[in-house]
């Protein structure tokens, strides 16, 4: 999230791209629907194919004063955009360390969504307030689904009335460093190991991939360093962490390890949902 200064000729260049482009693979018979109509006949909370895992630095002592600027500001913003806040987490033993994961439905839709945002009206409002609380928020993994049935999971919003407490539950994300960008043989592979995890008080949230094209809105830069794999879980409390979860991530890590898979060691972020993050342990869950 970077401030910067557009010409207003330039802004409206980005407006009218992302109009023209809503109309773009739309029948002459969808273009003469009523726009309520053809929005309901997709779901707007599902299959978002583009993910930036998104790592932030944020300045001392400023995190809980971020998170809250970021909870009242942007989440409806992306959703009107067509993009969605999946989820954000404050980083366990990082007092600095703000994660969130944005999804966008398409890699095309990507860069139309962030140029509608960063060139609109709300981030040049709010811009200078954001930047000055943050130190560095380049370090972003932009990422697939590994298969179709892996993507991050979506809930409904936290809801003000009956969550009162807000989010609540742990989220893990382990990180992977793989040697090669994953197969279908090694997909398969993979998702057997991660079958580990399945014990009570954990969920499977989604698994990541590295998506392997170049970035397509460069003005926010993506890791190059790749390729990556994400495991996202939620878990319902810290016996859930301590007592079924840690060790089997030690388990799982060894195990690529040693089968050779991985470039470096892997890393396990334990993830503290904000107050408003949609990933979260979800009440019906029990």
């Amino acid at each position: 999230m970077k401030a910067w200064s557009y010409p207003v000729v330039r802004r409206l260049g980005a407006l009218s791209f992302c109009l023209a482009h809503a109309a773009v693979g739309l029948t002459r018979a969808e273009q003469r629907q009523p726009a309520n109509q053809i929005m309901n006949d997709t779901n707007p909370l599902s299959s978002f194919q583009v993910i930036e895992f998104r790592r932030y630095t944020i300045k001392e002592g400023e995190r809980e004063n971020f998170i809250r600027y970021f909870e009242t500001y942007f989440p409806e913003a992306f959703q009107q955009l067509g993009a969605l806040a999946l989820g954000q987490f404050r980083e366990r033993g990082n007092a600095s360390g703000f994660v969130w994961l944005r999804g966008f439905h398409t890699r095309f839709d990507r860069p139309i969504v962030n140029g509608a945002f960063y060139f609109g009206p709300l981030w040049r409002e709010h811009s200078l307030k954001m930047n000055s609380l943050m130190k560095d928020s380049d370090n972003v993994l932009l990422l697939r689904p590994l298969a179709p049935d892996t993507e991050v999971t979506v809930l409904p919003a936290v809801d003000p009335v009956t969550e009162k407490n807000g989010a609540m539950g742990i989220a893990v994300a382990q990180i992977l460093s793989l040697k090669n960008q994953p197969d279908e043989i090694l997909s398969a592979k993979l998702r057997r190991t991660f079958s580990s995890y399945r014990v009570p008080g954990v969920r499977e949230a989604g698994i990541l991939v590295t998506l392997d094209t170049p970035n397509n809105f460069p003005q926010l830069p993506v890791r190059n360093d790749g390729p990556f794999l994400v495991w996202l879980g939620i878990l319902r409390d810290e016996e859930s962490l301590k007592e079924n979860f840690t060790a089997a991530a030690q388990r799982v890590g060894e195990t690529f390890a040693s089968e050779k898979l991985l470039r470096d060691t892997p890393e396990l972020l334990v993830l503290e949902p904000t107050p408003r993050s949609r990933l979260r342990w979800f009440p019906a869950w029990q």
